[in-house]
Order: structure tokens, then sequence, then C-alpha cells
């Protein structure tokens, strides 16, 4: 298991980026550092992720490996049906510090982030 940490690349709005909006997350990565749905069958509860957005309440949830190979994050908010973050393209891009992701938020914008550390955790 691998402890992620996603902060905010350049995008509209945030010419600078910004360390204080991102995305936090617990999840297998397999030996080419792309998210490894075959451990996450195993290990999916312990699969999470926190978003933090500045000063807004953190979100906290599930990482979700869909049907057809997509990845989402999936908020545990109390008396909501909350809509999902999906990753784009995450079956296929790597976790490596100084990469890019592109995550589509749930309001239907699509942002881009970077991979800031990738640190092992111990179960």
């Amino acid at each position: 298991m691998k402890k992620i940490r996603l902060e905010l690349a350049r995008n509209e709005g945030f010419p600078n980026g910004s360390s204080e909006h991102g995305y936090e997350l617990l999840a297998p990565l397999d030996d080419r550092n792309h998210l490894d749905h075959v451990t996450w069958r195993k290990v999916r509860d312990k699969c999470r992720v926190v978003r933090f957005w500045g000063n807004q309440e953190h979100q906290v949830g599930h990482l979700i490996h869909n049907q057809g190979g997509t990845w989402a994050f999936h908020y545990d908010i109390k008396g909501e049906d909350s809509a999902d973050d999906r990753g784009y393209k995450f079956h296929t891009e790597p976790f490596i510090q100084g990469e890019y992701i592109s995550i589509l938020e749930a309001d239907g914008d699509e942002m881009i982030y970077q991979v800031v550390s990738v640190q092992d955790i111990k179960d």
C-alpha cells in the first residue's frame, strides 16, 4: 500500500497551482506504479481518499474501481448521494513523484494535479 499526495497543478484560476488543494489516497500500486486492481480487490476497505480544498471541510471516501477499468473517488457523505470524482486515465497513468494526473471533478471540470509524494505504508 502507498500513501499518495496529489496537489493542484497550474489550472485555470490557479496559475501557480496550490498545495492547499488536492487529494491524499491510500492505494496499492503495481511494479509499474499504476493502480493495482487485483490487489485493490483484496484490500478495498483500506483504499481511502481525502479531498482537501482550502478552508472547506475535507471530504473522506473510498477509492473504487468500476466496471470497464475506470477509477473513482466515492465520498462518505451522510444524507447525501454524492457524485464521484473520476480519475482520467488512472488505469494507464503512473503514480510517480513529479508526474501529473487528471481528475474529472464531480462538477464536470477536469483539473490537473501533480504527484508530490508516494510513500510506503505498513498495514
